[in-house]
């Protein structure tokens, strides 16, 4: 048969997946596994969602659509924009997508070509170092450290720079590590993006989660035109497998969206969006609730973890658990995740599935039952315990 493309086997493996299959593997062999490896809110959807669905369908409400969205979606999340994001933007900025994931991808094709560089933090999600090699660009990290309380060193990043470097991704609240960035910290990445003229993206799916601190956008600050924002309903509203996103693009690119949406995938499906739009003007108690139950979880596993010494990122958003294990991996947190799953039946995302300077960690999703929480964490081994 002919050869694939050679960038191809460059797209590294996702890390996290490895570890979930072998954990639904047990599951279906009949074990007992506390399930804490995916970013899956355990809370259902909020049953006007999915009321709106099957209106869609028992109404035939399954055509095509404009290429960015049904227009009372658009028009729904450019309010919403406005309310909670301090984001003017107007429609043609607005294009729905399937999940953040296809809006991070398309937001890359438009900006990066074959040796074009872009930054992506580490630790990191996963998909921004794989899409950059699907695209035949170079993902170059920049780390994300406990010195410098997991923001970015501003200095290191701007030596990271170089003639191919084109954009730089921003995470914030951020997967895996729950930390979030402060207006200062954004505004100094937009001023270094201006200095040398880059393309920012940002991922904002756990805008709804945060701690004790309050979510920026970065495009409210952007005066150049040079952000594009990443947005999901997957998290906030329970519907990863719904697969609604949406992309807001700097102005101007109306007609290169339509064009290169046309070509990725034509449109969302239309039930998918009626039940998007019910989600976003809809009532928010389910989202409140599903807030509450992550923080009251947070509680729970920062209990364990502190009585057993063991030490962690205290989370400002998102709902996940950046959690130290080195004094346990013996420098590879990857084979002891898959170990600590077979010995304990506790599935945890091993840190380096999110970039070198994750080696020694694991991210713990909160979306869980406390029993889980208590039960997984336990598990885990005390500094104390580890014999060498």
């Amino acid at each position: 048969m002919p050869s694939l493309a050679p960038r191809i086997d460059t797209v590294p493996a996702s890390g996290i997946r490895r570890v979930y299959e072998q954990a639904a593997l047990l599951q279906a062999e009949g074990t007992d596994v506390a399930m804490l490896v995916i970013g899956e809110p355990d809370v259902p959807v909020a049953p006007h969602i999915g009321e709106a669905a099957r209106r869609a369908w028992s109404e035939d409400r399954t055509d095509y659509t404009p290429n960015g969205g049904i227009a009372p979606l658009r028009a729904a999340i450019r309010d919403k924009l406005l309310r909670e994001n301090r984001i003017d933007a107007d429609l043609e900025q607005v294009w729905v997508t399937i999940g953040a994931t296809q809006a991070l991808f398309q937001a890359m094709t438009l900006v990066l070509g074959p040796g074009d560089e872009v930054l992506v933090p580490d630790p990191g999600y996963t998909t921004f170092t794989m899409n950059a090699h699907i695209i035949g660009a170079t993902p170059v990290p920049y780390r994300l450290e406990p010195q410098h309380d997991f923001e970015p060193d501003l200095e290191a990043l701007e030596a990271s720079v170089t003639e191919h470097t084109r954009a730089i991704v921003v995470n914030s609240p951020s997967n895996p590590l729950g930390s979030v960035f402060g207006e200062e910290t954004l505004r100094a990445l937009l001023a270094l993006a201006k200095r040398h003229d880059l393309w920012v993206i940002s991922d904002e799916v756990y805008e709804y989660f945060t701690h004790g601190t309050r979510h920026v956008s970065i495009a409210a600050l952007d005066e150049d035109d040079r952000v594009f924002t990443a947005f999901s309903l997957s998290k906030t509203y329970a519907m990863t497998g719904v697969r609604v996103g949406y992309l807001v693009t700097p102005k101007g690119l109306g007609p290169t969206m339509r064009t290169t949406q046309e070509a990725m995938i034509s449109c969302v499906a239309e039930p998918d969006q009626w039940a998007a739009l019910a989600a976003i003007v809809g009532d928010h108690q389910a989202v409140q609730d599903a807030r509450e139950h992550y923080r009251a979880n947070l509680a729970v596993a920062k209990e364990v973890l502190d009585a057993a010494g063991i030490g962690y990122l205290d989370p400002r958003g998102a709902f996940y658990l950046w959690v130290d294990v080195s004094h346990a991996t013996q420098g590879d947190v990857a084979a002891w995740a898959l170990a600590f799953l077979q010995r304990e039946h506790v599935a945890v995302a091993p840190g380096s599935a999110f970039g070198r300077s994750g080696e020694g960690w694991v991210r713990v999703c909160l979306a869980a039952t406390a029993a889980d929480l208590r039960r997984g964490l336990g598990a885990l081994p005390a500094p104390a315990s580890v014999t060498v």
